[in-house]
């Protein structure tokens, strides 16, 4: 089950970014070429690093109009959940791995009108979701182990998102994927292949500071 490539939605993720002028970068950004703003919020916890929070969230949203897409890797994110869900995001992700509730939260982030997303980790089996893709809206791959930037892309990803499409096909689930970690203009495409329709990108949006210019590139790769 592949994906349209013209239907992509590619989400540069602001951890590739400076974030000390990242008003400044997104205003910069066309919403023609760049569909989301991936949002990592990492706790120290769930993975080791730290990053931002609500209010940094709430904040970047005054900046621009491209809905954001928030990817929560923190540990019991029932307790902060609706925090998040103040902001309105196009999306919000949480992590199989980070609640024993996975299925009441994601129907509280679609009862606040908002996409609930499922993110797997590498060493977690697909199979893990399956009984989930009723409640969510969108499976989140990690092509990398989640919270340290700029890992090289796990090979075996690939398989995964295709295995995933054939359940959500099987299944008949309005269900979209996406996928997070070391996708570049050469490996794009074999992804969107397998079934990843939305596409998080971080250092292959941001380097050399042409972030259109990349973003068109990538799309140009997937086959847009």
């Amino acid at each position: 089950m592949s994906t349209d490539a013209k239907n992509i939605l590619i989400s540069p993720s602001i951890i590739a970014s400076d974030l000390t002028v990242i008003g400044d970068t997104v205003r910069s950004m066309d919403p023609g070429l760049v569909s989301l703003l991936h949002c990592d919020v990492m706790d120290g916890n769930f993975v080791p690093n730290l990053t931002f929070g609500p209010g940094f969230i709430l904040d970047l949203k005054k900046h621009t109009d491209i809905p954001l897409d928030v990817h929560l890797m923190i540990e019991k994110p029932e307790l902060s959940i609706g925090r998040y869900l103040k902001a309105k995001p196009w999306a919000v992700t949480i992590h199989y791995e980070s609640t024993r509730f996975p299925a009441r939260l994601l129907a509280e982030i679609r009862s606040a009108g908002v996409i609930a997303g499922i993110a797997i980790n590498p060493a977690t089996p697909v199979e893990a979701v399956y009984d989930l893709l009723p409640s969510a809206d969108l499976v989140l791959v990690m092509s990398v182990d989640p919270g340290f930037y700029g890992q090289p892309f796990m090979e075996p990803a690939v398989g995964r998102i295709r295995r995933i499409a054939e359940r959500i096909r099987h299944e008949n689930a309005s269900v979209r994927i996406e996928v997070d970690g070391g996708i570049g203009t050469g490996n794009i495409a074999a992804v969107v292949k397998a079934g990843a329709g939305v596409i998080v990108a971080g250092n292959a949006a941001f380097k050399g500071g042409d972030i259109n210019g990349n973003v068109r590139a990538l799309l140009k790769n997937a086959g847009a």
